[in-house]
């Protein structure tokens, strides 16, 4: 009995801690699986949330070229090569998970210009950006979601401020406008946001700060931590 008991004890022992390795080793597997499967969720949903910005965006370029085509055509290759910038940040740049800010600001630069032609007479644009550190990195196509829906919402004859300031890699955006308060609930008003609120929860997780506020103007205020 003792040498079948030394026997049973033996074999059971490395049998329970060899099953016991090889389900923790399965259970990790698994995790690894499912944190695979929840990044490549992540990354096509980002994919996707980016894609619904590009073609409204570029589209809205479009039309004011056509218009000074027209009216100016002296002054249309520059904003084609405005444009073209711009298409290049969209398509190639915007491609990767961070960019530089001095190039994202690049960009909105070359949107409030167009923006300031097609809206000349009609809106009052006051836009002013302060950078403190050229190093800093932010994710694409992020405050123009913000900007553009200053332009689209906004009432005629009103005023437009945007003023976008970066300070020790804290940056702040803050834009208001006049708008039609009839029209605030309605789902083309806050589909452009609520993708970019899927965004920053994505990216930033608890990094940054998004807040809408609705009173006389309608104020969006985001602040990121860029660090």
């Amino acid at each position: 009995m003792k040498c079948l008991s030394d026997y049973l004890w033996q074999t059971l022992v490395p049998l329970i801690f060899f099953s016991f390795v090889w389900v923790l080793y399965r259970f990790i597997e698994k995790e690894a699986e499912v944190e695979q499967v929840k990044k490549e969720h992540a990354e096509m949903e980002l994919k996707f949330l980016k894609s619904q910005i590009n073609p409204h965006v570029l589209f809205n370029n479009l039309n004011t070229i056509y218009s000074y085509a027209i009216e100016k055509p002296s002054e249309t290759p520059e904003l084609i090569l405005m444009l073209s910038d711009n298409l290049k940040h969209v398509l190639y740049e915007s491609n990767a998970k961070t960019i530089s800010l001095e190039k994202e600001l690049q960009f909105l630069d070359n949107y409030i210009k167009f923006q300031r032609i097609r809206t000349e007479g009609v809106k009052q644009i006051f836009y002013k950006t302060e950078v403190h550190s050229k190093n800093q990195k932010i994710a694409p196509l992020l405050l123009i979601t913000i900007i553009e829906n200053a332009f689209k919402h906004s009432t005629l004859n009103s005023d437009i401020s945007i003023s976008i300031i970066e300070n020790e890699g804290v940056l702040e955006c803050i834009c208001s406008n006049d708008y039609n308060k009839e029209k605030v609930s309605s789902t083309d008003f806050k589909i452009g946001l609520q993708n970019l609120e899927k965004r920053l929860k994505l990216i930033y997780k608890d990094n940054y700060t998004f807040n809408i506020t609705k009173a006389e103007q309608f104020v969006l205020t985001l602040k990121l931590d860029l660090k």
